[in-house]
């Protein structure tokens, strides 16, 4: 990505980027692929093509599974929208995705059955899971990414109604965002050997395109208690970003495969590229993507959006290649 204003900074980690061959972690925003992605699937098509080079480029890839995936199931009282895709359409992700948050308000659908039977396609599909699993325990426990020397855990919540989908004792569902549950999940990573920690939340109200105080205030509380990165999705729009304590806060990265959104803010999302080494996020920018009516994500060039490096104090702006 070409920035700006190139700062002596930037090329500085641009460098050392080189030199010390950093993790590169993809995350991106809801994947729904049921109704139009789930069209385009059955009829052959790929609403990842226009992003694979990028998604293969990365050591690890990782977005929020928006929807059930099941055969099974019921759709649940009260829910204005349900989403099921059927399992066929999981071989997009393969390959592409190597884990996915299920700490969102759409895991649970179509009741615990198709929950469950989600978790069970995901594991024969070789496609890790957080946020979410058979009870309380699984559901908070973290994804461990051992690549390059880091040690590095993914905490997956949720903190959109309804809360009735949450993970108890001994029945499956998701990770419910307890303030207190969380610190205390980022604490025991850090304890279990994390180098770096990294929460990945649902947050937020729907089509804001800025972050709550709420947002803001538990993403710096997350970072002062030993996160190295927040990332958030769910308004279905793209909420900013901003630097903590040196270390960034992306607060939604939008939509990335979905349809359905008749306002033009829900057909952007963002896909999230960092660099991190043992010290911390070395580099990281945003890549714009514009999702079409049928809910296929394509790269949009020459559009600015978020980036920064180690040693800047504020978020800075790329142009989109």
């Amino acid at each position: 990505m070409k920035r700006i204003h190139l700062t002596a900074a930037l090329a500085a980690c641009w460098l050392a980027t080189a030199q010390a061959e950093p993790l590169t972690l993809i995350f991106a925003g809801d994947v729904m692929l049921a109704d139009g992605p789930g069209r385009v699937i059955a009829a052959g098509g790929d609403p990842l093509a226009h992003f694979a080079s990028i998604l293969e480029a990365a050591d690890y890839r990782i977005g929020n599974l928006e929807c059930a995936v099941a055969d099974g199931g019921e759709a649940q009282p009260s829910k204005i929208w349900s989403f099921r895709a059927t399992p066929q359409t999981l071989k997009v992700l393969k390959g592409r995705f190597d884990a996915v948050s299920l700490a969102n308000n759409h895991s649970g659908d179509y009741g615990q059955a198709a929950f469950v039977e989600t978790t069970q396609h995901l594991d024969a599909a070789g496609i890790a899971r957080f946020g979410g699993g058979r009870d309380l325990t699984e559901a908070h426990s973290p994804l461990w990414i051992d690549k390059k020397g880091l040690k590095i855990a993914v905490l997956g919540y949720n903190e959109y109604k309804p809360r009735r989908f949450e993970a108890g004792p001994q029945t499956p569902g998701i990770a419910w965002s307890e303030d207190e549950q969380v610190i205390a999940d980022i604490r025991a990573a850090r304890a279990a050997g994390a180098d770096h920690v990294i929460p990945f939340m649902h947050w937020g109200w729907e089509k804001n395109t800025q972050p709550d105080a709420r947002q803001r205030e538990f993403a710096r509380r997350m970072i002062d208690e030993g996160a190295s990165l927040v990332v958030g999705s769910h308004p279905h729009v793209t909420q900013g970003a901003e630097i903590y304590r040196g270390k960034p806060i992306v607060y939604s990265l939008g939509n990335f495969v979905f349809d359905g959104f008749d306002y033009e803010n829900g057909r952007r999302g963002w896909l999230l590229r960092v660099h991190i080494d043992r010290e911390g996020v070395l580099h990281w920018e945003t890549l714009a993507a514009h999702i079409d009516t049928d809910g296929t994500p394509h790269p949009a060039p020459g559009v600015t959006t978020p980036c920064g490096s180690r040693g800047e104090t504020a978020v800075a702006q790329c142009i989109n290649p």
